[in-house]
């Protein structure tokens, strides 16, 4: 587990090479459609942010955003078909963070994505959320963190998978109180975030868009945000983690990606038209309806995001010991 960790850091020092791809005159770019690989079915938050962002991107740069969803072997059969494409901006990644933060997790990962591809911006950002059934016998984290402590490693959370971002913060919480909590796995964040409606687990991780309806019909209740500020779309009676005293800083994100040696001006040109397409008022509101806060941050700071979130999660997965089924 050690190696792996170190590669994981290693890797994410990489992330620094994509900034001097080869520059290139961007003036014609782009003349025909461009895709955005998604690496996941339909119906997702990586699927809705990609629908959004890219007919408005599409607008902007006055051509045809084409939609390619690439399921399969926890993403990493999209990412690989990213990474074979021709680096000339006519096939981008448009994916969740957890293949690029938590590269040592992910099974079946057969390339580098630290290498592989040049970050272009975030684009959206989803804060975790934790939620219980609304039959529990907690109803904040402090009595949480009490009745685990009177029943070490009998309280069950639920997350999309093993060595998703959901499973990490749910450890993360259990290092900052000092307690342990039982992981269970779900095949995808609705069935994870349904389990916990139905009772079969007290706990969950879930993303908004999966908890929002449950929350609604009273079917779970919300413990806190997993985040420092509240999202704009969030209910003010919702607490964050700074509310609780806490340092996690847990979300899922959606990014832009290029195969590695697509040309910077090209990548510079995607990352401007990103950043005004994420401001328009009407996207805006339709990513907040998902459940996301849109997140337009330079190339240079979106590369130092993901490697503070590499090491942040390295640390966690070397202090629990966290594997995947390989």
């Amino acid at each position: 587990m050690r190696h792996a960790i170190v590669r994981l850091n290693l890797a994410a020092l990489l992330l620094c090479s994509p900034l001097l791809a080869p520059s290139a005159s961007a003036q014609n770019y782009p003349n025909r459609p461009v895709r955005f690989i998604v690496p996941f079915p339909a119906g997702g938050v990586a699927d809705g942010v990609a629908r959004i962002f890219g007919q408005k991107l599409g607008e902007m740069l006055g051509q045809q955003i084409v939609i390619e969803n690439r399921p399969g072997a926890s993403g990493t059969i999209g990412v690989g078909e990213a990474v074979r494409a021709t680096p000339d901006g006519y096939a981008l990644l448009l994916t969740t963070g957890d293949f690029i933060t938590t590269p040592a997790l992910m099974p079946a990962m057969n390339v580098d994505p630290n290498k592989d591809l040049v970050p272009i911006t975030m684009v959206a950002t989803a804060p975790l959320v934790l939620v219980a059934n609304a039959g529990a016998p907690f109803g904040s984290i402090k009595e949480l963190f009490a009745a685990a402590k009177s029943n070490p490693g009998q309280i069950a959370f639920s997350s999309p998978g093993n060595g998703t971002i959901n499973h990490l913060a749910g450890e993360w919480l259990a290092i900052e109180g000092a307690v342990r909590l039982l992981h269970v796995p779900y095949r995808g964040g609705a069935p994870a975030a349904t389990g916990v409606a139905a009772g079969d687990v007290p706990l969950g991780v879930v993303t908004p868009s999966s908890g929002i309806p449950l929350i609604d019909s009273g079917k779970v209740k919300v413990l806190a945000l997993m985040s420092q500020q509240r999202p704009s779309f969030a209910p003010a009676g919702w607490p964050t983690m700074s509310d609780n005293a806490l340092p996690i800083e847990a979300a899922l994100w959606v990014g832009l990606f290029a195969p590695a040696a697509t040309p910077a001006a090209i990548v510079s040109r995607l990352n401007d038209a990103a950043g005004r397409v994420l401001q328009d008022l009407a996207v805006r509101d339709r990513l907040h309806a998902l459940g996301t806060e849109p997140s337009p941050i330079s190339q240079a700071a979106f590369v130092e995001y993901i490697r503070s979130n590499a090491a942040r999660y390295a640390r966690i997965i070397e202090q629990t010991g966290v594997r995947v089924d390989r």
